[in-house]
């Protein structure tokens, strides 16, 4: 049915113009976006493979976080490719294209969402419940919860993509950002859009609101048992933590929220992809940075990886 749909579009190719209204910076971007390209996917790679190579750190919480480093991977890299090539030459994309690039970054979106929402309930538990934590979290569990995130992207976001693959898209043949997002594909539909609109704001309210509520609500909560620690090294350096965590979730939320609920709030074409880089080349780069720059234990497997790494290369 999907197929047929699109084999009937009116136009059957689209280009990204990107930020084509600064061309003269298009060599600076590339080089720019290139590095953070190349960092963002070689600093979750080592979180991976670190998570996956040492023994001390087969836990719950490095579960989680080799899981959100691989999911920055592919997240980051559906999108970033193509803008790259935008600023060398015209980035063309087909209609089935495009429509796949939108569900596998919108399915790993959401995803995300719901993988920075268990982390912050796995700390939760960790630090409010010490105890049960063990029970509380067991591998079957871990496992379970991660499934849910990674299914729940790609069965909330299928379902979008399956509305807008019965829409009918007649013009014009560009659309006005770095990938194919959500609302500039709506501006280039002639038939009706509502029920799509409709069900990704549904959507988009919920698999926003329901996770960023459940990581305030637990950080609010590993406050109140923060504070009942002695002043001191260890609250510093909790409170330092949990607000480094807060500072790059609520940039991810944030602006999504504003993107996915309130569009309108947005009033230029430019400032919406300025926000959709917060997104989808920041916070990829600061996730890895943030919840391992003061940890010990994943700088520790990290030098052993590089230090067996390298005896073995002067051997």
């Amino acid at each position: 049915m999907e197929a047929v749909t699109l084999e009937n579009q009116t136009i059957t190719e689209f280009v990204l113009l990107g930020f084509h209204d600064v061309a003269e910076l298009h060599l600076l971007f590339f080089i720019v976006f290139t590095v953070i390209y190349v960092s963002t996917v070689a600093g979750n790679v080592l979180i991976v493979v670190a998570v996956v190579s040492s023994q001390r750190l087969h836990t719950p919480m490095y579960f989680f976080l080799a899981n959100l480093s691989f999911l920055e991977i592919l997240y980051t890299s559906t999108v970033v490719p193509k803008m790259l090539q935008g600023f060398l030459q015209e980035a063309a994309i087909s209609v089935a294209g495009c429509l796949l690039q939108f569900f596998i970054f919108g399915s790993l979106a959401t995803a995300e969402c719901f993988m920075l929402a268990i982390m912050a309930y796995d700390r939760y538990l960790a630090i409010c419940y010490p105890l049960r934590y063990p029970l509380l979290m067991g591998p079957r569990g871990c496992l379970g919860l991660v499934l849910v995130a990674w299914l729940s992207g790609f069965m909330v976001d299928g379902l979008v993509v399956a509305l807008m693959g019965q829409l009918t898209f007649c013009g014009p043949s560009y659309i006005d950002h770095f990938y194919c997002d959500f609302t500039p594909l709506m501006g280039l539909v002639c038939s009706d859009p509502h029920v799509t609109q409709m069900t990704t704001f549904i959507l988009s309210v919920v698999c926003l609101t329901v996770p960023f509520g459940l990581i305030l609500t637990s950080y609010a909560r590993i406050v109140v048992v923060v504070l009942r620690v002695p002043v001191g090294a260890q609250r510093r350096k909790a409170f330092s933590t949990c607000s480094s965590h807060l500072a790059v979730v609520s940039t991810f939320y944030g602006t999504l929220m504003v993107l996915y609920i309130a569009p309108s709030a947005v009033h230029s074409q430019l400032l919406s992809k300025v926000f959709a880089l917060l997104y989808t080349v920041v916070t990829p780069l600061l996730n890895p940075v943030i919840y391992t720059l003061r940890n010990k234990e994943v700088h520790y497997a990290l030098w052993r990886l590089l230090y067996i790494k390298h005896t073995e290369t002067r051997d």
